[in-house]
């Protein structure tokens, strides 16, 4: 590492927003918050944006949380407590306080103008913002040292998307130096790119701040009365005329030919990123040995299956093209292209397909399971059918548009 590097490091506070309320994550964030919903068997969506911060060097983390955020501070305490505090590292998580007005946030950016005493207690140089729920590999570093170079008040990461689905996100358009001179949100008629008419350029909710042009900014958007102290609807189209402004072009760590990054808004996405984790070549790498991904790492004992009876109608323990975590038993059951979290157990001669079991899931002898996501704790009883009857599926459990049977944490089913 550099000196320049070393310093930048020392010099920067990273602010990751973890309140969100998930709603359309529904039932799943019922108890949770949307960046503490378990992903890809063992980890959760938090996981990933925390990774990303370690792994570029940054440990001086804030964590602002809002909603549920029960199981998301007790992840960070059991699976985020290894940094050093003697050497000025620290992941800290910051509820509500109150500080500056009697309401809970009111936007992105009214959450980081509540706890502005960060900076003046800090005196960091440089603010990293990003999103606790989403699914990426980047290094800030680099982005900071772009930040640094161009002389920006303000940098934005970004990255093309097809314009169907741009307006879901803040578009950004750009000049020639990559400064950016218009910026939508969430419009309804996007502006495409000006050499790829079909895709727009969008933010991916990921700032770097020079310290002082953030707290000015804040603070004159907090005297707007008619302000939803929002980044993307407010702070950032009002900084266009009077700030420096940059784009900043995303630069993946997945290392694939297409940039992996998701907004895992829905149901029906959340299952889509899931399913792709068990592909014979998945598009995001989970077995990167160079940009690992941390999380807790609960005390169990490793999976293993049971059972190889060859006799005909006899049972078969074996999960095939699935993600197993430990502590599973496949106790004479069958599961196919599923995503096993932590301590599941199935029963003999059940079969899960293209499923998404949460930790501690019972699935009792001979019950049968297709494309649905249980949450945790949950047992299936025997004899039980979840996926073959949607129609009757719908009666007892939320069902998604594309046909995904979701079951809520801790449901008794009878």
């Amino acid at each position: 590492m550099t000196p320049l590097s070393s310093s930048l490091l020392r010099n920067t506070i990273t602010i990751i927003l973890a309140g969100g309320q998930g709603e359309r994550l529904y039932p799943l964030t019922k108890d949770r918050s949307k960046p503490a919903v378990p992903f890809g068997g063992k980890y959760r969506i938090i996981d990933f944006t925390l990774s990303n911060a370690i792994n570029s060097g940054f440990r001086k983390i804030y964590l602002i949380t809002q909603y549920k955020s029960q199981s998301l501070d007790t992840h960070i305490r059991e699976g985020w407590s290894f940094l050093n505090g003697e050497l000025g590292e620290f992941i800290y998580s910051i509820p509500p306080q109150f500080r500056t007005a009697n309401h809970w946030y009111q936007g992105t950016s009214d959450a980081i103008f509540q706890n502005l005493h960060i900076l003046q207690d800090e005196e960091p140089e440089y603010i990293i913002i990003l999103s606790g729920d989403h699914i990426y590999k980047m290094d800030y570093l680099k982005m900071l040292q772009y930040h640094i170079a161009q002389g920006a008040d303000l940098t934005i990461s970004g990255i093309e998307i097809e314009k169907s689905l741009a307006h879901q996100f803040g578009v950004m358009v750009v000049n020639e130096s990559n400064e950016i001179i218009e910026f939508q949100e969430k419009p309804k008629e996007p502006k495409p790119l000006p050499h790829k008419e079909d895709f727009c350029y969008v933010n991916m909710g990921i700032y770097i701040f020079s310290s002082r042009a953030l707290a000015q900014v804040l603070i004159d958007d907090a005297k707007k009365k008619d302000s939803q102290h929002d980044f993307g609807k407010n702070v950032i189209p009002s900084m266009l005329n009077s700030y420096k402004v940059q784009a900043y072009n995303f630069e993946d760590e997945n290392k694939t030919s297409t940039p992996y990054w998701r907004d895992i808004g829905t149901l029906d996405s959340y299952y889509e990123c899931s399913m792709d984790l068990v592909s014979v070549s998945p598009v995001f790498n989970l077995y990167d040995f160079d940009w690992p991904i941390r999380t807790y790492q609960g005390q169990y004992p490793p999976a293993k299956t049971v059972f190889a009876e060859a006799f005909e109608g006899g049972r078969t323990g074996m999960a095939v093209d699935s993600i197993v975590s430990g502590g599973c038993i496949v106790s004479g059951g069958k599961a196919v292209r599923c995503l096993l979290s932590p301590n599941v157990r199935l029963s003999s001669y059940s079969l899960v397909e293209e499923s998404i079991l949460f930790s501690n899931v019972k699935v009792g002898r001979h019950s049968k399971i297709k494309k649905a996501i249980i949450d945790k704790n949950v047992t299936i009883p025997e004899n039980y059918e979840i996926g073959y009857n949607l129609e009757e599926d719908k009666k007892r459990f939320f069902v998604t548009p594309s046909g995904i049977v979701v079951i809520a944490k801790n449901m008794q089913l009878v």
